[in-house]
């Protein structure tokens, strides 16, 4: 069953697997940059696990410690989940122990797949879940690792590579249309993105853009329900 779940997983985040090597690498470059060892990109990859804070938390490292300072912005910066979790609830229902590492391990690219893709009738949802996390977790830490190793070693120019995550999050975005007739819900995610932008700016918009999202598609829940449910028949 396990196994199972595993190869249906891999393919998917085959993605994510380029673009986190990428990313992950120029964050171990980074912090041997600041003066780090290749320990703190390690671990803090493994058990912090998110990618933008965890830049971030290379800045706090290297000036005056405020906890009330850091516990802000790290909430202003991964608020986005609080709504991925919500409206995860339902699909994390009865998988056991898994809950907790799957709430743990979720990160964008994750919750991209969980909430997108449809296991195989004979795979266990719930191992599925697990597996696309501990992958993404994996290529995260072993890409920041890498390049917490060989920045000490051979200098790089990090500059744009992390445009590398916004690529990735546009072949995401143009897989799941392209394998879905129920073009609704990502239209709301593009108007409440465009609409949040406009009024907040590039620095603001992201929560008010989840916002508006999750009030979106709880008022269309029962029109996105029906619709599914007839595609499905």
């Amino acid at each position: 069953m396990k196994l199972k779940a595993l190869k249906a997983a891999f393919p998917l985040t085959i993605p994510i697997l380029t673009g986190f090597l990428f990313l992950g690498f120029a964050y171990g470059v980074y912090m041997d940059s600041q003066g780090f060892s290749f320990i703190y990109p390690m671990l803090m990859s493994l058990l912090i696990f998110a990618g933008s804070m965890e830049f971030v938390t290379a800045n706090l490292l290297t000036v005056s410690f405020s906890p009330l300072s850091a516990f802000l912005l790290t909430l202003l910066v991964n608020a986005r989940h609080l709504f991925y979790g919500i409206s995860m609830l339902e699909r994390y229902k009865n998988t056991g122990k898994k809950k907790w590492y799957l709430i743990y391990g979720m990160c964008d690219e994750s919750f991209s797949i969980n909430v997108s893709a449809d296991p195989p009738a004979d795979v266990d949802r719930g191992w599925f879940m697990f597996f696309v996390n501990l992958l993404n977790h994996a290529y995260w830490v072993i890409g920041a690792t890498a390049g917490g190793i060989a920045g000490n070693l051979i200098p790089f120019e990090i500059q744009g590579l992390d445009f590398v995550l916004t690529a990735l999050f546009v072949v995401i975005f143009l897989d799941y249309w392209l394998k879905t007739k129920q073009h609704l819900p990502a239209l709301i995610g593009l108007a409440a993105s465009a609409v949040s932008l406009l009024l907040f700016g590039a620095d603001g918009f992201m929560v008010p853009a989840m916002v508006l999202i999750v009030f979106g598609l709880t008022a269309l829940r029962t029109r996105l329900s029906a619709e599914k449910e007839g595609a499905g028949a």
